[in-house]
């Protein structure tokens, strides 16, 4: 495996169980990596991507997952910009850079006048997250869907995705993979929804990825004509509720800094804010 004076080398299989235990110095800001290590076991074909370590002596002390997804893992300023060069040249095939503030601050300084401008650059992300029952009532209604609400679910999915992110995910062909990773979420019991008497999507939200520490949710939508009347904090009860119960104890997600309303249905909701997270969109 590749070796620097740096002590920064790629990271395969036998590295896979070294890499947990340094996930879990913080498991639920490090869900998304963890998780991927867990379903690859550091395979690099099943990442996707690759998985690179910076050492102390023998000692992984830090890591950084690189694919769609560019995520450093327990990483200080001073070890994510010794993952700069491996970043550089993946620079074609990242989407989001995506990790604690001061670390993606750092890693930008360095590789920023080298790769592609951002086209959104989100700094500030409020980190939350909730070990315990929620403060408010669950909505009885939100519940975990199935194979058949795929095509009332698929275009609320669609509407949540092209309304948070700026680009819907059917653009360049990718209608075929995002209807695929709809119905991944549906069977592995990761999707909830809320359906009006008309069949509509009111409310959902998906687990994006878990572990036996955590799971993060992602995809909060409420329908607009909807909006306004509390589904959100009802909703997010009932997601909570059902995902501690059968698939983590404990929940985050991460949420934009001006987004008020949902920052004020999560406070209610019981999650706290941990730390501060930032994501670059190219």
């Amino acid at each position: 495996m590749l070796t620097t004076r740096a002590h920064v080398r790629l990271l395969g299989p036998d590295d896979r169980d070294e890499f947990l235990a340094l996930a879990a110095e913080d498991p639920v800001v490090n869900v998304f990596a963890d998780y991927r290590a867990r379903v690859t076991n550091l395979e690099p074909r099943g990442l996707g991507g690759e998985r690179w370590g910076r050492f102390a002596g023998d000692r992984l002390v830090a890591g950084c997952h690189m694919g769609a997804n560019l995520v450093p893992v327990q990483c200080t300023a001073d070890d994510v910009t010794c993952f700069a060069e491996p970043a550089l040249a993946r620079v074609r095939s990242t989407a989001t850079i995506v990790g604690p503030h001061p670390v993606v601050a750092a890693l930008w300084q360095a590789v920023g006048e080298r790769w592609t401008a951002p086209r959104e650059m989100r700094w500030r992300q409020p980190h939350l997250q909730i070990d315990r029952d929620p403060d408010v009532p669950a909505d009885p209604e939100v519940r975990q869907t199935t194979p058949a609400d795929l095509a009332r679910l698929y275009p609320a999915c669609v509407a949540m995705y092209t309304e948070e992110v700026g680009v819907s995910p059917e653009t360049a062909g990718g209608k075929d993979l995002y209807r695929a990773r709809v119905q991944q979420l549906i069977a592995r019991g990761w999707s909830f929804a809320r359906f009006d008497d008309e069949g509509r999507v009111i409310f959902k939200a998906e687990v994006a990825c878990a572990t036996p520490y955590a799971a993060q949710v992602q995809g909060v939508y409420v329908h607009p004509d909807r909006r306004g009347e509390g589904l959100a904090v009802g909703g997010m009860a009932a997601v909570v509720a059902l995902v501690r119960e059968r698939i983590a104890p404990t929940v985050s997600l991460y949420v934009n800094e001006w987004n008020a309303p949902a920052r004020a249905a999560y406070e209610r909701v019981g999650f706290t804010e941990t730390t501060r997270l930032s994501t670059l969109m190219f």
